[in-house]
């Protein structure tokens, strides 16, 4: 019985048990054009597109699938703090809105991107906007260059940080050459510039 419980309760707890542990990532689930961008995502970036899509592991558990929208003429791959995009992540399974946040926080730091004064305040910001995710919930985030960072859950808009810095932090995340997943890296802007 202790067993059982501990296989159903062990993939929802590693996450937040050991958040700095390495992510690896798999094949991604579907072709980068599978899918039009969503309504949410056109209203800040005009005819966006997909641009690319992964999946994120961890350890061989299954944590999100990720999709980049980039506009229609593409983007610079090399200047992503003054290009507009969206990042799509959906989960596959349950977790904790401040546990992403401090997951967040935890790789941006590891990119060395941001003073410590600034990550604090980012954590907070990220722990108050973001919500618990269940499988089958996304998290958007759409980079409006010099601007802000807007972030939606299921398409509905849950608050935005008016702070480039942390625009072009978080998403380094993903798109940084030293991200800590590089080959969802290169998946996601497989076809990010024309």
């Amino acid at each position: 019985m202790r067993n059982a419980l501990l296989l159903v309760l062990l993939p929802a707890l590693l996450p937040a048990l050991f958040p700095a542990m390495t992510l690896a990532q798999s094949t991604p689930p579907e072709s980068p054009t599978s899918s039009a961008a969503p309504a949410y995502i056109t209203h800040d970036i005009a005819g966006a597109r997909p641009a690319g899509s992964g999946r994120l592991t961890w350890f061989g558990l299954h944590i999100y699938d990720a999709r980049l929208y980039v506009p229609e003429r593409g983007i610079d791959i090399h200047d992503l703090a003054s290009q507009r995009f969206a990042l799509e992540l959906t989960y596959a399974r349950r977790l904790r809105g401040s546990a992403i946040a401090e997951r967040s926080r935890d790789e941006i730091e590891k990119l060395k991107l941001g003073s410590d004064e600034q990550l604090a305040e980012w954590q907070r910001q990220m722990s108050k906007i973001f919500p618990d995710v269940a499988a089958g919930q996304t998290l958007t985030g759409v980079h409006l260059a010099g601007m802000a960072t807007r972030f939606y859950s299921d398409g509905r808009y849950i608050g935005a940080i008016d702070d480039p810095a942390f625009g072009r932090a978080f998403f380094a995340i993903w798109l940084d050459p030293k991200t800590s997943a590089p080959r969802l890296r290169t998946e996601l802007l497989q076809r990010a510039t024309l």
